[in-house]
């Protein structure tokens, strides 16, 4: 994220796409949530979804669950990310060529 070169590489809807996807980052995954979280999520599947890619189960999972999510994700342990990705690994097995 650090590379000031990558942002001019890209046309206009993938710059949208990557300054959203570091908002996220930033702003929801990070330390500290912040007060317009769902915006910045909706803005993050808008982008992508003007890019042309579908919605993963993990995102459908994620844009569905927001209020789910500790204040603090930085503080969250790594057990309990384990536990995540257990948990969406077997949602993709039984979701599995199904379309969202």
């Amino acid at each position: 994220m650090k590379d000031k070169t990558f942002p001019t590489t890209l046309n206009p809807k993938e710059l949208a796409a990557w300054r959203s996807f570091k908002a996220v980052t930033d702003k929801f995954l990070g330390n500290e949530r912040a007060d317009n979280y769902e915006e910045i999520v909706q803005q993050l599947l808008e982008s992508f979804r003007e890019l042309g890619s579908r919605m993963s189960l993990k995102i459908h999972f994620l844009h569905q669950h927001l209020n789910f999510f500790s204040d603090n994700l930085g503080a969250v342990s790594d057990e309990h990310g384990e536990r995540f990705h257990q948990e969406i690994s077997l949602m993709e097995t039984r979701y599995q060529g199904r379309r969202m």
